[in-house]
């Protein structure tokens, strides 16, 4: 098990990742950051993600879909950002998000690492 400062530190060593975040989408609270610049305020983005993921659950109930995300993907001209709620009992109401250069990043091995991290994280 890898506590909450591991995993974030885990997120910024994958390639392109320029910012990371463990957030409660409860409160829309970043628990935990790394990374960030005055372009990018972590704590505005994980607000602004609870947003994403609270509203892709409502539309799931509505639909009864009986499903989880595995992940949430925003597609900007230069960036990847990555929603990923966590699974385990303890990560009910968290989510991983990462926020990846375009450019210098691959989305799918930071897809799979975030898999890896998540799986491995403790909070």
């Amino acid at each position: 098990m890898a506590s909450m400062d591991v995993s974030l530190k885990e997120m910024m060593a994958i390639d392109g990742a320029v910012g990371a975040a463990v957030v409660d989408y409860n409160s829309g609270m970043a628990l935990g950051t790394l990374g960030g610049s005055k372009e990018l305020d972590l704590q505005v983005a994980a607000a602004g993600n609870t947003e994403v993921i609270k509203a892709k659950l409502r539309t799931m109930e509505a639909l009864q879909l009986k499903d989880s995300i595995e992940d949430i993907l925003i597609t900007l001209n230069g960036q990847y950002h990555i929603m990923r709620p966590l699974a385990g009992r303890g990560g009910k109401g968290l989510f991983l998000y990462l926020a990846l250069d375009r450019a210098r990043a691959n989305l799918a091995l930071a897809r799979h690492a975030l898999r890896a991290i998540e799986e491995k994280i403790d909070i």
